[in-house]
C-alpha cells in the first residue's frame, strides 16, 4: 500500500490518497455532518458541495482514475476506485 497526502487546504481539510495493488481510496476530513456534504464523481474529478450556514461551498479535484464508489461517513469523505 501505498500513501500520498494529496492536498491540505486552508480550512483544515486534509485529503489523503492510498493506492493498493487492485484499487486505490481517496480519503478527506470535511467536517459537518453527513446531511450537508454532497459529492458526484465525473470521469476522473470529483466535485463536493458542502453546506454552511445556508451557503454552500463547492471544491473539485481530480482522482486517480474514474470512482466505483462515493459515501460520507462522520463527515469524512470516501471515494474508491479499481485500477
Amino acid at each position: 500500500m501505498t500513501t500520498r497526502q494529496t492536498r491540505s487546504v486552508g480550512d483544515g481539510s486534509l485529503l489523503r490518497r492510498y493506492e493498493y495493488d487492485d484499487g486505490w481510496v481517496v480519503a478527506a476530513d470535511v467536517g459537518g455532518d453527513d446531511e450537508s456534504i454532497s459529492v458526484d464523481t465525473v470521469g476522473h474529478t470529483a466535485i463536493v458541495v458542502i453546506e454552511r450556514d445556508g451557503e454552500p461551498a463547492e471544491s473539485e479535484f481530480e482522482l486517480p482514475g474514474e470512482a466505483r464508489s462515493a459515501s460520507v461517513t462522520n463527515g469524512v469523505l470516501t471515494i474508491e476506485g479499481d485500477r
